[in-house]
């Protein structure tokens, strides 16, 4: 039976109710299916109770067993959340050529880190939509939970992955663990470290250290 704050490996996809469309999977199978990219692709391992998936999708975890196939129907509130009005704005289309981009209407494009999509574009501005593109759609999700991780390796590697996109050495030594991290990376540890402590139950630290040179060819 699994409960908050256990770390699990599950293997899940995620469709759009209406249509049926898959927008994540991390199964091969389902991968191949809908002309996503394979490579890189597996099971993910996160702590349960702790927002590393849509609030529905995560709740709905508490409780399940390993090795059985589960689906659950969320509300556009339980996924993405409904769309905001307020996050569609008008942005002067010389911002997009100074990044060379020429903005057409339909384009999902990164914009400063986020996603997002152009409803139209006409007379030196360009109407932008910030919402993320699944707000205000329902969401299917089929999953199945492996297995459950008590290995202290494997969660902090995971939540790493997670949290940093990354995996940086460290050292464990009684409820501290140090991050061994170049020095750009040392304010992005302290960013991410309260979330660290709330789910490990580890205070966070980082050592600055030389990034290793490569070998000149």
């Amino acid at each position: 039976m699994i409960n908050k704050n256990d770390f699990i490996e599950i293997e899940f996809t995620g469709k759009i109710t209406d249509t049926n469309e898959i927008f994540d999977t991390n199964i091969k199978a389902d991968a191949k299916s809908a002309n996503f990219k394979t490579e890189g692709i597996k099971p993910l391992i996160l702590s349960v109770g702790h927002k590393m998936l849509p609030k529905g999708f995560d709740n709905n975890l508490t409780g399940k067993e390993v090795g059985k196939d589960y689906e659950v129907n969320l509300k556009s509130e339980e996924a993405f959340g409904k769309r905001n009005p307020q996050l569609v704005r008008m942005i002067p289309t010389k911002h997009f050529h100074e990044q060379k981009i020429n903005p057409v209407r339909g384009m999902q494009l990164n914009l400063d880190g986020q996603i997002v999509k152009i409803l139209s574009s006409d007379r030196g501005r360009t109407l932008v939509d910030f919402n993320n593109p699944l707000a205000g759609k329902p969401i299917t999700y089929t999953y199945k939970i492996n297995k459950i991780i008590t290995d202290q390796k494997e969660k902090i590697n995971a939540l790493q992955d997670f949290l940093f996109q990354q995996i940086f050495d460290y050292e464990v030594k009684e409820k501290t663990i140090t991050f061994k991290v170049p020095k750009e990376a040392e304010q992005f540890i302290k960013m991410f470290s309260p979330k660290f402590e709330e789910i490990l139950g580890l205070k966070v630290e980082s050592e600055v250290v030389e990034e290793k040179k490569k070998p000149e060819e």
